[in-house]
């Protein structure tokens, strides 16, 4: 994993939202942590960090779909794949964990296809809130489900409002 090297936190309607990055890309989102809006680092990975902050502000604020920045998130090769899905699923839209865990080959997979989300080091960009469980309750989100729920009605107000 790159190890990150500038550290990025701002105020955003979530609470503080602390983006760690390194030249090659975003290696950790938190949301909702404790401190103080900060900016520490250099170069391109302070660069990177400050540009990650933007967009997802812009997100919040209902003007970003889809994010561009690189990320660079360290994890096991079925937790990669299950991420990898993740960023398929258009904005606005659910999947449930079954669902991914068929795309992925292991029907019986949900369980397994929930931990890889609950292991997402970068939410908000590979965007784990977009999972729901088959009844279409909202299932768990390392932030609480306050703020699972707050992104997923942004993008269906977001969704509504454009149609």
């Amino acid at each position: 994993m790159a190890r990150h090297s500038a550290t990025v936190c701002v105020v955003t309607p979530l609470g503080l939202l602390e983006i760690e990055a390194a030249e090659s890309g975003v290696t950790r989102v938190r949301i909702g942590t404790r401190g103080k809006p900060r900016e520490v680092g250099d170069g391109g990975a302070l660069a990177l960090a400050q540009r990650t902050a933007s967009e997802i502000v812009s997100y919040l604020d209902g003007h970003v779909r889809q994010f561009t920045v690189p990320v660079s998130a360290d994890g096991t090769a079925f937790q990669k794949a299950v991420w990898s899905e993740l960023l398929k699923i258009p904005y606005g839209t659910r999947r449930t964990y079954g669902e991914l865990a068929a795309r992925l080959g292991r029907p019986r997979g949900a369980r397994a296809v929930g931990a890889a989300c609950g292991a997402n080091p970068v939410p908000i960009l590979v965007p784990c809130h977009r999972v729901v469980a088959a009844e279409g309750l909202l299932g768990g989100f390392g932030a609480g489900i306050t703020v699972k729920r707050t992104l997923l009605d942004l993008e269906s107000r977001e969704i509504a409002g454009k149609s």
